[in-house]
């Protein structure tokens, strides 16, 4: 079955099920714009084919996916030509597997990040086996939330989501099935068994309900009081002075602080006014705030830094501009999100 994804993700038929495998081993499965077209071309030909019951998303190797192709979209960008066509694609892409009619069914083992959280994510089905690590580590970059974070984090209990999103700190697969981020949890060893089962039936909840093997919550109970105390605050200055205070007692909260202290101020501030404005937008209005997001992203200076700092001069410190929280203004975090007249994301 040839959706012309070339060597970078594989189609196929069993049974009952749609089955797509992800194969870029050797890049994590980092998400491409070919595969994300492909991806698409598939979803549209097996949500009006009355023999597919299911589509199943899974990968080849140690990751399912660790996100988007950076290094390809840090030299367009520095070429002067941002890829602004790859995210237009992407994005259509995050917001038509929310409105997929069938069940979507993402088997997660392994990392999972950024890009990759995108294509799995908004599916019916997130199931995470034992080696998943689900992270969105945007801030870091000098980047943002993107994919639907701003649609997927705002929804986690106790302010969860918020606090991945401006931390990027990684979770296991407990972790994730306490926050709603996934749906179940199985073995790792007992994926081809669940697809099998899946390819027969076409029922992915009844199966899915034989093969749960329940996960207990990774993050200790006190820690994830302090997350649902400190990140519910009014605004992201509020955040990091209650996380000051309470420092000095708590190693968790000194932990915590530390870690935002290294990601770019921009990234924050805009993680920030996003994660808080997704509460109250559907996703496809997300994937158009995002869309505006990204388009300044891509003129900004932070990204690119940010990708320098981490992939190009490995390990080397990033010089975040500006570079403290108190000097992004409202003013700056509104243009972020200023319409973009002519060159919306149409969806």
């Amino acid at each position: 079955m040839d959706f012309d994804g070339g060597d970078e993700i594989r189609f196929e038929r069993l049974g009952k099920a749609g089955v797509v495998t992800l194969t870029r081993p050797r890049a994590l499965n980092a998400v491409t714009h070919r595969m994300i077209k492909a991806l698409g071309k598939a979803l549209d030909a097996w949500e009006g084919d009355a023999g597919v019951s299911a589509v199943v998303v899974k990968a080849e190797g140690r990751a399912f996916s660790a996100g988007g192709d950076i290094l390809h979209i840090y030299e367009s960008g520095r070429a002067g030509k941002p890829p602004v066509d790859f995210f237009a694609d992407e994005y259509r892409l995050n917001a038509r597997i929310a409105r997929f009619r069938k069940p979507y069914v993402a088997l997660i083992d392994g990392i999972v990040m950024g890009g990759g959280v995108g294509i799995s994510f908004h599916g019916s089905h997130r199931v995470l086996t034992e080696n998943a690590q689900f992270a969105m580590p945007e801030v870091g970059i000098g980047f943002f939330p993107d994919v639907g974070a701003s649609h997927l984090l705002p929804d986690l209990g106790g302010s969860f989501g918020m606090y991945l999103g401006l931390t990027g700190n990684r979770i296991r697969y407990g972790d994730a099935l306490w926050s709603g981020l996934a749906t179940h949890t199985i073995k790792a060893e007992d994926q081809a068994g669940l697809l099998d089962e899946i390819a027969v039936s076409g029922d992915p909840e009844s199966e899915l309900r034989s093969f749960f093997t329940p996960a207990k919550r990774e993050t200790e109970r006190q820690d994830l009081e302090a997350i649902a105390h400190h990140f519910s605050q009014a605004s992201l200055a509020d955040t990091i002075s209650s996380l000051e205070r309470a420092a000095a007692e708590d190693a968790f909260a000194a932990k915590t602080l530390a870690t935002i202290r290294m990601r770019s101020p921009t990234s924050l501030n805009v993680a920030w006014r996003e994660i808080s404005a997704g509460l109250a937008l559907s996703m496809d209005e997300c994937m158009k705030m995002e869309f505006r997001i990204l388009n300044r992203m891509l003129a900004g200076h932070d990204f690119y830094e940010g990708i320098r700092a981490a992939i190009i001069d490995k390990g080397s410190k990033p010089e975040w501009r500006p570079t403290s929280l108190d000097a992004v203004s409202a003013a700056d975090v509104d243009a972020y999100f200023a319409p973009l007249g002519a060159r919306e994301l149409e969806l």
